[in-house]
This record gives C-alpha cells, sequence and structure tokens, in this order.
C-alpha cells in the first residue's frame, strides 16, 4: 500500500461556486476538514504494519461505550465519532494527541477523495447499469427489462450478469481533484468538482497516488 504524506478526515458540507481571478465561475465542494487527532501510533514490530489511527469530530461522552472511553482515556483525549488509520512513511513524525489541521493542503493540490456515495434502493438495469431502453410504443412488449439472460443451455444465470439490484451506498474513490481554496481559521478545504456522498457525509482526503 503507497504511504500517504497527507490525509485528512472530512464531513461534506455543500456544493457552490467561487470566481477565480478571471471572472471565471469554479465549481466547488465545500469540505469541514480537520482537525483530526493522533490516538494511537501502530509499528511493524508490534503490528506487522506502520500506520497512525486518527479520531476525528466530536463525540458526547455518554455516547461512547466503555472500551471507546478506554481507548480515548489512554490517549488523553475527548472522545471522536470517527476513528481511521493511515498508512504513514515515518510513524515517529507524529505523536499521540498531535493535531493534524486542514493547512497540510494548499491551493493547487491534487487529491484523491474517499466517500460512500448516496444510497438509492432497488433499481433496474437501466438506472443501475446505463442500459438503453427500448422502444415506448404501445406495441413494443420490450420497454425497461433487463433483456434475455443468454443461458439457454445451462438454464442457469451466469455470474456477473448485470440485473436490477441495490445501487448506491458503495465506497467510492474519485481521483485527481484538485484543491482550489483552503481556509485554516475555518477549518474549510473547497475542492474542484464534485465529490461522492451526501450533505454532512465523511470522507478522507488524502494526496494523490497518480500525482
Amino acid at each position: 500500500m503507497t504511504n500517504l504524506t497527507k490525509a485528512i478526515l472530512g464531513i461534506k458540507v455543500g456544493m457552490t461556486q467561487i470566481y477565480n481571478e478571471n471572472g471565471v465561475a469554479i465549481p466547488v465542494t465545500v469540505v469541514e476538514a480537520g482537525p483530526c487527532t493522533v490516538l494511537q501510533k501502530k509499528k511493524s514490530d508490534n503490528d506487522g504494519y506502520d500506520a497512525i489511527q486518527v479520531g476525528f469530530y466530536n463525540l458526547k461522552e455518554k455516547h461512547a461505550n466503555k472500551p471507546k472511553k478506554g481507548h480515548f482515556k489512554k490517549a488523553n483525549v475527548r472522545p471522536l465519532r470517527y476513528l481511521r488509520e493511515f498508512r504513514v512513511g515515518n510513524v515517529d513524525d507524529y505523536e499521540v494527541g498531535q493535531e493534524i489541521n486542514v493547512d497540510i493542503f494548499q491551493p493547487g493540490d491534487v487529491i484523491d477523495v474517499v466517500g460512500t456515495s448516496k444510497g438509492k434502493g432497488y433499481a433496474g438495469a437501466v438506472k443501475r447499469h446505463n442500459f438503453a431502453r427500448g422502444s415506448m410504443g404501445h406495441g413494443s412488449k420490450y420497454h425497461r427489462r433487463p433483456g434475455s439472460l443468454a443461458a439457454k443451455g445451462p438454464a442457469r444465470v451466469f455470474k456477473g450478469r448485470k440485473l436490477p439490484g441495490r445501487l448506491g451506498g458503495e465506497r467510492v474513490t474519485i481521483q485527481g481533484l484538485q484543491v482550489v481554496k483552503v481556509y485554516p481559521e475555518k477549518n474549510l478545504i473547497l475542492i474542484k468538482g464534485s465529490i461522492p456522498g451526501p450533505k454532512k457525509g465523511l470522507v478522507t482526503i488524502k494526496n494523490s497516488v497518480k500525482a
């Protein structure tokens, strides 16, 4: 797995647009990113890999169970809602209790954003797989059905067949997005274009693996 140099958790606020110096409108997604707190350091000697565990977004103490309370108490930090691990090149660069803020990113940085796409429930093949529909004329008996299963001989459905089913609610990564603006005093980062997930959804922002 690629070691990260920059990574932070955030909450999707919504979309808007800003104007650059030439007056061109740029669609951006606003994310409230960080501060994230380092809760634990994992090293290859004990855990088999090098990583840091970070927490994000305040959680009322009454909503944390006893194991989590003990974990937070050991790190001497307040209860946090989301816990994630990031692989890093050198764990010793971080200390337990250290905060990671949005200012690790600068305008122009190329990033990857990971989120959970909006759940759309049970969907047909046209919506789920972008199938073309048949004629909508009254004489047509074929409109939005998935079509032949092409399995006359074995009389079964082949694995991987594109059929109706659950759509959305999956982990999605969008690569090669660009940071437009960063507001450290408000913990906000503006990303060009759209990112996966609904408003108030958790997202992970990290340096691009392709850049």
